[in-house]
C-alpha cells in the first residue's frame, strides 16, 4: 500500500523532531524516528488497524506516550494525518 503524508503530518513530525533535538538527546530523536517508521511499516504491511476514532475511517496509534499518530486507510493508500502531541489541548485538534 502507498503511504501518503498529509502536509500537517509532515509539519507535526518535524516539529516533534525539532523539539526532541532541543530538549532531549540525539538517541531520543533516533528512538522516535525508529518507532514512527516501524509503526508506519506495521500499518502498511499488515493492514493493521489500531484504535478507531470519531472521524470516519480514521484510526490512531500511540508512537510514544507523548505522540499519537492519526491515520486513514482506504483500499489503495494509507494517509498519515497527524503526529499529535498528547500534551496539547484536544480542543485545538483538527484533521
Amino acid at each position: 500500500m502507498i503511504v501518503i503524508w498529509s502536509p500537517q503530518a509532515k509539519t507535526d513530525y518535524w516539529q516533534n523532531i525539532d523539539y526532541l533535538e532541543l530538549e532531549w538527546t540525539f538517541q531520543d530523536v533516533l528512538n522516535f524516528i525508529e518507532k514512527a517508521e516501524s509503526t508506519i511499516q506495521l500499518i502498511s504491511n499488515n493492514n493493521t488497524f489500531f484504535v478507531s476514532t470519531n472521524y470516519k475511517n480514521v484510526h490512531k496509534v500511540v508512537i510514544t506516550k507523548q505522540i499519537t499518530l492519526y491515520y486513514r486507510v482506504t483500499t489503495t493508500k494509507i494517509e498519515l494525518l497527524r503526529f499529535w502531541n498528547n500534551y496539547q489541548d484536544l480542543e485545538n485538534f483538527k484533521l
